[in-house]
């Protein structure tokens, strides 16, 4: 893996945080627009949930679910959350900050782990990526022939830590409205 490559897996959350700063330096949030945020992100909430209940990490190539549409669910969940961000913000330069953020560091992830996958699964990991796209998802889902089925469970959900994803979206929202208080106080 080269030092790039490490460097973006490594710090795309930690540097999310500080990026939290410059969105909210630049958000306009209202009431209508973090309801319309939270709609957004409820979406991309319970896209990250159903996968992370199929996902099985470094065990097995997970291609049930919603891993039968894209390669990359989880990661399609945090774009919709990242949408229902920028609504929530209510900001040109929040969204653009946002995008950039997500273009710069996921589309790098995702071909790193590509490669890990790739390396770990070998041809079954193959075929799959030849019927499976890699993020926008398909229409129909694939079946993988040597594939395990899989199924959604509450326990794998719970060992992926998924809750976190979204006890980080609620607080962002509660940090949009503290931000529409404290400008209206003022």
């Amino acid at each position: 893996m080269s030092a790039i490559t490490a460097f973006f897996a490594r710090w795309r959350v930690r540097l999310g945080y500080p990026l939290v700063i410059v969105v909210l330096f630049f958000a306009d949030p209202t009431p209508r627009s973090i309801l319309a945020g939270a709609l957004v992100g409820a979406i991309g909430l319970w896209l990250r949930a159903f996968a992370a209940g199929y996902l099985h990490k470094q065990e097995v190539l997970t291609v049930a679910g919603p891993y039968a549409y894209t390669r990359n669910p989880l990661y399609l969940g945090s774009a919709i959350l990242t949408i229902g961000a920028g609504v929530a913000a209510r900001s040109w330069i929040s969204v653009l900050v946002l995008f950039v953020y997500f273009a710069l560091f996921y589309s790098v992830v995702m071909r790193r782990e590509e490669k890990e996958l790739h390396l770990r699964h070998g041809a079954a990991f193959e075929e799959y990526a030849r019927a499976v796209p890699l993020f926008i998802p398909r229409l129909t889902p694939v079946k993988v022939p040597q594939a395990s089925a899989g199924s959604f469970t509450l326990e794998q959900y719970k060992k992926n830590h998924e809750w976190q994803a979204a006890a980080g979206y609620l607080f962002l929202l509660a940090i949009f409205l503290l931000l529409i208080w404290y400008l209206r106080t003022r």
